[in-house]
């Protein structure tokens, strides 16, 4: 199961999309609540959750993802469980997808210590440890990173790839009708 975790003030672009994106392409996904049941975007958007985070079951994580956004980006951090669940994620070499200011999370906790990763404009320096990169997505090995809600698309295509094959994201990618 591959995780997404919505906690109020999410970008919600930057969750809705790469969940969609890996919907399409076959990955079995569930958005997770961390501040409720209904979580409440940046923008006014309320997204009624699949599960909590208290009923997370590490041995069932394939994957997490991480949108942006704020406050949703501090109410994620500030979350002890989604620490721990990130972690686990981490040291169990599992994908862990985190876009716009979400990747400064992983840089808080040392994760992305000797790892190239990117995030939003500004927050190149919560991302302790990493090689910053100018990529709009940048993959080092498990951990895939990400600039913001422009590059939503391309980061729900890598995650895709990453965990489905580049077969799989390019035919959801023809069936999207993506030219990127």
């Amino acid at each position: 199961m591959v995780y997404v975790f919505l906690a109020n003030g999410f970008e919600e672009i930057e969750a809705v999309v790469p969940r969609d994106i890996l919907k399409r392409g076959g990955v079995d996904i569930s958005t997770v609540g961390v501040t409720g049941d209904i979580v409440t975007s940046a923008y006014g958007l309320q997204i009624k959750t699949d599960t909590s985070i208290e009923n997370i079951d590490m041995n069932n994580i394939e994957g997490i993802v991480l949108p942006g956004g704020m406050p949703g980006t501090t109410n994620l951090k500030n979350n002890q469980k989604v620490l721990d669940i990130i972690k686990y994620s981490f040291e169990n070499k599992l994908l862990i997808g985190a876009i716009c200011a979400a990747p400064s999370i992983l840089g808080s906790i040392g994760i992305l210590e000797g790892k190239r990763a990117c995030c939003y404009p500004g927050f190149e320096k919560h991302l302790k440890g990493a090689s910053v990169s100018n990529e709009s997505v940048t993959i080092d090995q498990n951990i895939i990173t990400s600039k913001g809600p422009g590059t939503a698309v391309d980061f729900g295509f890598a995650l895709l790839s990453y965990l489905k094959g580049k077969d799989i994201s390019d035919n959801a990618k023809s069936g999207m009708i993506y030219k990127g």
